[in-house]
């Protein structure tokens, strides 16, 4: 065979199955068996070694995987992937349904979607071809895990038909279907390692593993949701899965339209009926405004959009008795009741242990040692006390008696006012705090010092090395080397034991030394100022681009931060007011770290609408809504959904609303057009 007749036998036989992956992997219908499937995939293959020049990107032979990967790299995502508002009764859905009407004020139509439990992925493609393929991640950034999603069957590496956008972004959810979750397990067992949790934890450790051959092997799915891109041609949600599904994308059947609050409510009751029948977990369902138009009108919050709702399932609960309450410490210094249960099966695992949340929670459901408990999954993850069998209580039970002391230092607990949690003060001197911080600082969305994991954290601790994060960047390979400790079994764990070896060592100063790297706002977030997450680490840094000005930094310019108040601002000013913690910024300075924003993640170009609050409401000719958004926050503005006194501008395209332009004239907010706003920045 030449050649001409290599590459014609190859485009044949890669078409041919891409069409058997399709209809059996998307369809459900397979049209050969797997024998003959396997025959032609492993025809494919043969030829592409005898002619490896022939081979293309998004041949079918690629979703065998092979490729390594040592080291994700990490993609900032063109559009943010935000999260879902929550609910979880009808009330609320009708709250989240009148919220919309009072925006659009018009008929609004929705669509239904199952919420799928696994791990959320954006697609890019270009020209009908996957390009890459990124995790969420912080929202902001994630990993690009491509050559991993390259070989999930259900996802085409080369779109059918020739309506699609010359490039677009896809979303969905990587999940493991049940069959798959067992099989895994029973390998695992086998090899003598833990089992997976749950399918959710076994699809997001598949899609980071460094071998794509090794993800092949775990038979993930993905089910897609949501599109975005510049060119669509569709004006509606549905519209556009429908053509995602003509694409080659896997669309759950599930998705339906409604054109009422009562058909979402159908919805809701016959997907908790089926949720017990599917293959894969589902925790909810996801509510969505159907019309483009509307989500546009109706826009994003800082973390989620305002023109979607998930609805979670109420969690599966069990009886159990409570045994004893341990408190425990976190970073943080809150204490934490957390109970010891009899061992009870819930959703598919073994709960010894409960969390309590906090003294009101306590008081609240009057706990008391040996009642019988309602126990349920919070978020189906974390199991919670949710209420007391108390027709069952012993007539000689006493009330619970909170911690007065810490159970780690001995420090006296404090309350701050209006505050739910009781505090250990003693943040220096308190060891759970200590490696609680440590731990945060080294996590992955932080400063990403994996080599330190595994109990290594603890160990250094241990031995006196380190005693805050500063002292990470003080340890030789001399003070490493050798060291070694046994931690006994407890319930959470089996016996272990940590060492360092030569090439653990070089693995832990050379994830030392790569951290110095890390971005501002990643490095603002592993500091642990109180109630300074991700997202407000991020909003942080791109304000004030440093650390030195976040330092100088008064009450009044930090709540000029769009979603910065009082309590954040305060926490800020009482952090670089210690003594001990300007000390420690000042040692991981001179330690090297990263204490400014890297002028190409920061998405700002001008200073021009700095203190400018503005309402965007119609359409526009030249730009979309959210393209508008962005040029404000790029030059320095906010965005608000509603029209308040504190509104510098209403942006108006045509179609605006009525109430709406009442409203602006009543406040006497000036209302401009789309050229105006140009105008403004010197853009027309």
């Amino acid at each position: 065979m030449n050649v001409e007749e290599a590459k014609q036998r190859i485009t044949a036989l890669s078409e041919e199955i891409r069409k058997h992956n399709y209809s059996y992997y998307v369809l459900s219908r397979p049209v050969v068996s797997d024998y003959d499937f396997d025959i032609l995939l492993q025809e494919l293959i043969r030829l592409e070694q005898q002619f490896p020049e022939l081979i293309e990107k998004d041949s079918p032979s690629q979703q065998v995987g092979g490729e390594i990967t040592k080291e994700f790299r990490q993609v900032i995502h063109r559009y943010p992937m935000l999260s879902l508002g929550n609910t979880y009764s009808e009330n609320e859905i009708r709250d989240f349904e009148t919220r919309v009407h009072r925006i659009v004020g018009e008929q609004v139509g929705y669509v239904c979607e199952l919420k799928f439990d696994g791990v959320a992925i954006g697609i890019t493609y270009r020209d009908g071809r996957m390009a890459y393929a990124v995790t969420r991640g912080d929202g902001i950034q994630g990993d690009d895990v491509t050559a991993n999603i390259k070989t999930i069957k259900s996802i085409p590496l080369k779109l059918q038909g020739s309506d699609y956008p010359d490039e677009f972004e896809i979303r969905g959810e990587i999940i493991l279907p049940h069959s798959s979750f067992e099989k895994i397990n029973l390998q695992r067992q086998e090899d003598g390692e833990e089992p997976f949790a749950n399918p959710r934890n076994a699809a997001s450790g598949s899609i980071k593993m460094q071998d794509s051959a090794e993800v092949a092997k775990r038979h993930l799915d993905c089910f897609f949701y949501y599109i975005l891109g510049e060119n669509t041609s569709f004006n509606s949600h549905y519209e556009g899965m429908m053509k995602a599904r003509s694409w080659g994308f896997k669309i759950s059947e599930h998705t339906i339209r409604c054109n009422t609050i009562e058909d979402i409510f159908d919805y809701l009751k016959t997907a908790e009926k089926l949720r017990n029948d599917l293959p894969f977990d589902i925790d909810g369902v996801v509510i969505k405004v159907n019309s483009i138009s509307q989500q546009e009108m109706l826009g994003f919050t800082a973390k989620s959009p305002r023109w979607a709702i998930a609805y979670k399932f109420k969690a599966e609960q069990a009886t159990s008795r409570l045994l004893s309450v341990d408190f425990q410490v976190g970073r943080t210094g809150a204490v934490t009741p957390v109970a010891n249960l009899q061992p009870v099966l819930l959703a598919g695992t073994i709960v010894k242990r409960a969390t309590l949340h906090n003294a009101d929670v306590v008081a609240a459901l009057d706990v008391r040692i040996g009642d019988v408990v309602f126990v349920e999954k919070g978020g189906e993850i974390i199991p919670k006390i949710a209420g007391v069998e108390k027709d069952l209580r012993k007539p000689d039970s006493k009330p619970l008696v909170f911690a007065k002391t810490c159970p780690e230092c001995g420090s006296t607990l404090k309350r701050n006012e209006g505050e739910s949690a009781w505090y250990c003060p003693n943040e220096a001197g308190c060891p759970p705090q200590i490696k609680g911080k440590l731990e945060h600082f080294i996590s992955r969305r932080a400063m990403n010092i994996d080599s330190l994991g595994e109990g290594k954290v603890e160990l250094l601790y241990d031995k006196g090395l380190i005693h805050n994060a500063a002292d990470l960047y003080d340890l030789t390979f001399d003070q490493l080397i050798g060291l070694e400790k046994i931690y006994p079994a407890t319930d959470e764990k089996k016996t272990r034991t940590v060492s360092f070896r030569e090439k653990t060592v070089n693995n832990i100063l050379t994830g030392i030394e790569m951290s110095k790297q890390v971005p501002f706002d990643r490095v603002l977030y592993a500091v642990g100022i109180r109630f300074v997450g991700e997202t407000v680490a991020r909003k942080l840094a791109l304000h004030f681009l440093s650390m030195d000005n976040l330092r100088n930094a008064d009450l009044t310019s930090l709540t000029d931060v769009g979603e910065i108040g009082d309590k954040i601002a305060g926490s800020i000013l009482n952090f670089f007011s210690d003594p001990k913690a300007t000390a420690l910024i000042d040692r991981l300075k001179l330690a090297g770290i990263n204490f400014e924003m890297n002028p190409a993640l920061n998405p700002r170009k001008s200073y021009k609408l700095n203190g400018l609050t503005f309402v965007i409401t119609g359409v526009f000719e030249k730009y979309s809504r959210d393209g508008l958004k962005k040029i404000i926050e790029e030059n320095g503005g906010k965005n608000v959904g509603s029209i308040s006194a504190k509104t510098s501008y209403v942006l108006a395209g045509s179609d605006m609303g009525p109430e709406k332009r009442k409203k602006a004239a009543k406040l006497k907010i000036p209302i401009i057009s789309e050229d105006d706003f140009l105008r403004m920045l010197n853009m027309e």
